[in-house]
């Protein structure tokens, strides 16, 4: 993907771009600048890298509406948790809790997924969050 952000930082000027591993965003205030990008960018990855774009990941939208990146609901002056992965945390939490209870995982494994998950959410605004999930472990560890 290097050659692919070499195309868009160098070729085609972009000046505001991410990438991690295949997810990438381009941020502009211009619409028609990133609609005319977009058949750009898929001809590019087609024929040079033999890849394509999923048509169900690509948007074009304000940034007030918050872009969706990594897990994540970015806007200008803040970061939220996407509801997936909240939704995710939670589950995949209350399941190593009933590892640790029935012996499969140690108590220290579990404490160390609940530091990996509360991490995650550190990238975000999500005091509230934190401490919810925080204590729906305490709940479920003392069932």
């Amino acid at each position: 993907m290097n050659e692919f952000d070499q195309f868009v930082k160098q070729k085609l000027e972009v000046k505001f771009y991410a990438r991690y591993t295949d997810d990438f965003v381009i941020v502009s205030d211009n619409q028609n600048y990133l609609e005319n990008l977009l058949p750009i960018i898929e001809t590019f990855l087609s024929r040079r890298l033999r890849l394509s774009l999923h048509p169900d990941k690509i948007s074009i939208r304000t940034v007030q509406k918050g872009i969706d990146f990594l897990g994540y609901n970015v806007f200008p002056h803040h970061q939220l948790v996407r509801t997936k992965t909240k939704k995710r945390i939670f589950k995949k939490l209350k399941a190593r809790v009933k590892e640790c209870k029935s012996g499969t995982i140690s108590e220290e494994t579990l404490k160390q997924s609940l530091n990996s998950f509360l991490g995650v959410l550190t990238h975000a605004n999500t005091f509230e969050l934190s401490e919810k999930i925080k204590n729906q472990f305490w709940f479920w560890l003392k069932e």
